[in-house]
């Protein structure tokens, strides 16, 4: 079986670092694939990057068509701050994968690389595994899960957010997916279960030929992702070896979605609980933003590249705080538990699938700030309890996550999308 990989990038942010990962567990199981990407970032040489090749003529006419659509969306608002793609941007690479030798191509998070257009004409068989919402929504990476969301209910003029102005470009977004995939017949990877549940309540794919696999992302939990003994990791980091650490990563442009303004409100929380106890370990910034204020001693250890120096934070701290406000089935959990790490976040999203309350970690209500603060002090405070916490976690991401079980479960969706 030839597989092709389709990603906009091969190695910046999670989605791309999840599709990366599961083309190298392939290759690890003899799978004969390659990684198509818009921007190549790692020294593997069976992923290809780039675009298509265009003429003076087709730059003229792109450059003209983008002015004409920077006109047309410049009355644009809206206050979802969420990353929004049109669907417009392609990287020309449709007869390319055509006319290649794949036999069934993996869609992944392919923004600039395959325009809504280009994924209608595509002819091979198709899985798609999604990282985020966009398949599903007008042009939202991510829209707020409430019953009344435009993905249930269809985008019509009558149910626009009021927080929108200017053209409806999500509108014409979703109406072109309609258009462009009346036909097309998708195999969908869902991460999570509440993926799973997203793709069956979403009003663009109901009446298509489609079927659902749950799927987590795989992990190399073997030689990357294992624990370290902490005293060592925290002497490889600097860290003092009696302090209880907690580990969040900074988020960017997706802040809010990730819950980075809570992090502050919880850490106060715990210094009232737990007065000089507790410290805060940020990667992905390396410096506060000059109004923030936290209640404790917080090292910033800016942004990290290297899985081997992310296996060796992990390992070093207590506890991953994930405590986002929406979530698939992020990275950052699954990584904290293949180094032994307990999880506290809120129950909501693909963290249950991740997260066994008590177990492996700590889940809170939704937005419950105090109980969430309650179970991370329950996490760090016996030590007992630490060391079957750990143990407890690893043996979670063995079962779960593991490279070989997970290519496994591809190779039948892969085989569903060559039947159909």
């Amino acid at each position: 079986m030839k597989v092709w990989h389709l990603s906009t990038e091969d190695n910046s942010g999670g989605a791309s670092r999840a599709a990366y990962r599961l083309h190298q567990a392939m290759l690890r199981e003899q799978i004969d694939c390659t990684m198509r990407v818009l921007t190549h970032q790692t020294a593997n040489s069976r992923v290809q990057g780039g675009r298509s090749p265009r003429t003076v003529l087709q730059k003229v006419q792109e450059k003209i068509e983008q002015k004409v659509w920077d006109v047309s969306t410049r009355k644009w608002h809206t206050d979802n701050p969420i990353l929004h793609s049109f669907g417009r941007a392609s990287a020309d690479i449709v007869d390319e994968i055509n006319n290649s030798d794949a036999e069934v191509l993996n869609l992944h998070w392919i923004s600039k690389l395959l325009s809504i257009d280009d994924i209608g004409k595509i002819k091979k068989p198709m899985v798609w595994t999604l990282h985020d919402m966009w398949p599903l929504c007008g042009a939202e990476h991510h829209t707020p899960n409430v019953p009344e969301a435009r993905f249930r209910t269809g985008y019509h003029a009558t149910n626009r957010p009021n927080t929108e102005r200017g053209p409806d470009l999500n509108r014409q977004a979703w109406e072109a997916k309609q258009k462009a995939w009346v036909d097309k017949k998708f195999v969908m990877v869902a991460p999570s279960r509440w993926m799973e549940n997203c793709i069956a309540q979403s009003l663009l794919f109901a009446n298509k030929k489609i079927s659902t696999h749950v799927i987590p992302n795989p992990l190399d939990t073997e030689f990357v992702w294992r624990p370290i003994p902490k005293i060592l990791a925290r002497r490889a980091l600097g860290l003092g070896e009696h302090k209880i650490y907690l580990l969040a990563g900074s988020a960017g442009g997706m802040a809010h979605l990730k819950g980075d303004d809570l992090l502050p409100k919880l850490l106060g929380r715990l210094e009232s609980l737990a007065p000089g106890e507790i410290e805060l370990v940020v990667f992905g910034k390396a410096r506060p933003n000059p109004n923030d204020q936290w209640p404790c001693k917080v090292h910033w250890m800016g942004s990290i590249s290297d899985d081997a120096v992310m296996a060796t934070l992990y390992s070093a701290v207590d506890v991953m705080l994930v405590p986002s406000r929406q979530d698939n089935l992020p990275n950052t959990a699954v990584e904290a538990h293949a180094c032994g790490t307990p999880v506290a976040a809120f129950h909501l999203g693909g963290l249950p699938d991740i997260v066994e309350h008590t177990k492996t970690g700590w889940l809170a209500p939704p937005f419950d700030l105090e109980n969430l603060a309650t179970g991370i002090l329950w996490l760090v405070q016996d030590a007992d309890r630490r060391a079957y916490l750990a143990e407890s976690a690893r043996a979670l991401a063995l079962s779960r996550f593991s490279s070989s079980a997970i290519v496994r479960q591809y190779c039948t969706a892969y085989d569903e999308a060559l039947r159909a």
